[in-house]
């Protein structure tokens, strides 16, 4: 449960402290900040504890994690094969829960925090907003007439996209782990498909969590 997450523990601010050109306060402000990561870690990595120790694995094999002596033992992910798609990583995380994603985000996403609400805050880089000109859609002739073709889907050649699939699998094997989403698009069984999402990371695993049926 949320409570069970999160207790009454604060969580720790959104903001950074504003830089200080005094360096013995900037060491002190780091540390301050790293020391409050770290305890919020071991917080939400106790009450993580508590939850997979409550509650069992869903029938879609959310995930394989398992709680031991009140330690979580990461090295149980699910070994899904995604060498057909020609990555080569091997730690791959398939269907994680949401609290598992919430805890490698915070270990593993610099930036990553907790809110007060219970959200989970990242840093995604350069763009942190939409980017509603950069959607692109495969021109093809058996879907060219079922497409509203425009300024928001704009036409992609097969040749451009398989270029950047190429680029995105070279990215996704520089990556020590990878995460898995598998789910359907689309509520009626008769018209619902199967995707599955391959992210590098957390937070992108859970919005497909979120936007996915499972």
């Amino acid at each position: 449960s949320r409570d069970q997450l999160h207790g009454e523990k604060e969580s720790i601010p959104i903001n950074q402290p504003k830089q200080n050109n005094n360096s013995n306060n900037n060491s002190s402000s780091q540390e301050g900040i790293m020391a409050s990561q770290e305890d919020q870690l071991h917080s939400f990595h106790q009450s993580l504890s508590a939850v997979l120790a409550s509650s069992p694995v869903d029938a879609a094999g959310a995930s394989l994690m398992e709680s031991r002596g009140g330690q979580v033992d990461h090295g149980d992910v699910d070994h899904v094969d995604v060498e057909e798609y020609g990555i080569h990583t091997t730690k791959v995380f398939r269907n994680p829960a949401v609290p598992i994603l919430y805890e490698q985000a915070l270990k593993n996403e610099a930036g990553s925090n907790i809110t007060n609400t219970g959200a989970l805050v990242v840093r995604s880089g350069a763009k942190t907003g939409r980017s509603p000109k950069d959607k692109r859609i495969v021109f093809e002739e058996s879907t060219a007439e079922d497409v509203w073709w425009g300024p928001v889907n704009i036409k992609l050649d097969e040749h451009s996209f398989l270029v950047n699939r190429e680029r995105a699998i070279d990215y996704l094997n520089t990556q020590e782990q990878l995460y898995v989403f598998d789910g359907f698009a689309g509520w009626d069984p008769a018209y619902r498909i199967k995707v599955r999402v391959i992210t590098s990371r957390a937070y992108h695993c859970l919005f497909m969590h979120d936007m996915l049926i499972r």
